[in-house]
């Protein structure tokens, strides 16, 4: 079943715009912002092919046994329930965006995967542009980190597209430390778009991917992943950059052979979530702390109203 805390909904839709002026001056980087890995997983199609992000053992299966490995793997695939417009409201502030074309498919069309397809990438920026609309004083952080079965023309085309959907909302390239909410506001910017591609080098409303690195723990272990984040925080650069703290588990394959039937959430992440949250709330913002921090199935713990609220240990 699905649990709703107190404040998931639209409470958190303004939480930006209703920060002290104290903590709209000071750097984005210092400020705690919650995000969402995989953020786009909340709708994949089993009718489509497997994506070309998958190990030929995963593609052979998914061809072997057809509908039955992809309702498997739709369950290992989504790592969030709640659709853009949701997390939003919820206060979501930063999307992790892996993206694909379709081997096969005519033109230059682009979606979000994650094993399986999602919905096309310029229906999910729609969604994110209507509600940035609505909301003037709220800004975004878009991560595209991961391109699969993209040649230069499909680049140019997503590149082509972000400055055609957000328009003037697109944050240039700048000096992060400059980079403060009052500084969006007063340029009208609400959109931080970072790629990892070298394809958008020359575009200066594109930020390099480097200006946002997000350290994998890469297991299953909390203690091991507490310890991960833990060192990577005190690591972090102290200049030029955003950083993002993961605070998510990742299935290996005999964890994924164990949990077949249950899926990612029931297998995995549910048991786990309160202990993450419980690490996440000892945590603070500031020039040595944490910045961004992703998590799963934001809306499964009070996970967004955690994380905002860690800014009020910036105030004097």
């Amino acid at each position: 079943m699905k649990t709703r805390p107190t404040g998931i909904g639209a409470s958190n839709a303004n939480w930006m715009s209703s920060l002290s002026p104290e903590l709209t001056a000071m750097p984005l980087k210092h400020l705690a912002v919650p995000g969402s890995h995989d953020s786009f997983s909340f709708w994949v199609d089993v009718k489509a092919p497997v994506g070309p992000d998958q190990k030929a053992i995963v593609k052979y299966l998914a061809t072997a046994f057809r509908f039955v490995s992809k309702k498997v793997m739709k369950k290992w695939s989504m790592t969030q329930n709640l659709t853009f417009k949701e997390q939003l409201d919820a206060g979501i502030r930063y999307f992790d965006l892996r993206v694909s074309s379709k081997p096969g498919e005519s033109g230059t069309e682009i979606y979000f995967i994650h094993g399986l397809f999602g919905h096309k990438v310029r229906d999910g920026l729609s969604d994110i542009n209507s509600f940035l609309d609505a909301h003037g004083k709220e800004m975004v952080f878009l991560d595209f980190n991961h391109h699969y079965a993209m040649g230069m023309e499909h680049h140019t085309y997503l590149i082509n597209m972000l400055q055609e959907v957000f328009g003037p909302k697109l944050c240039k390239i700048g000096i992060v430390e400059e980079i403060t909410l009052d500084y969006l506001w007063e340029n009208k910017y609400q959109v931080i778009v970072f790629y990892h591609h070298l394809s958008a080098e020359s575009c200066p409303l594109i930020w390099p991917g480097n200006k946002c690195p997000a350290p994998w723990a890469n297991t299953t272990d909390t203690t091991k992943l507490f310890q991960f984040l833990e060192t990577t925080l005190g690591e972090r650069a102290k200049m030029g950059s955003f950083h993002v703290t993961q605070a998510i588990l990742t299935p290996r394959v005999k964890t994924v052979v164990k949990g077949l039937v249950k899926g990612l959430r029931n297998y995995l992440v549910e048991r786990n979530l309160p202990i993450i949250l419980t690490w996440v709330e000892t945590q603070k913002p500031g020039v040595d702390g944490i910045n961004i921090i992703t998590s799963d199935f934001v809306e499964l713990t009070d996970f967004a109203n955690t994380v905002i609220n860690l800014n009020n240990l910036l105030l004097n």
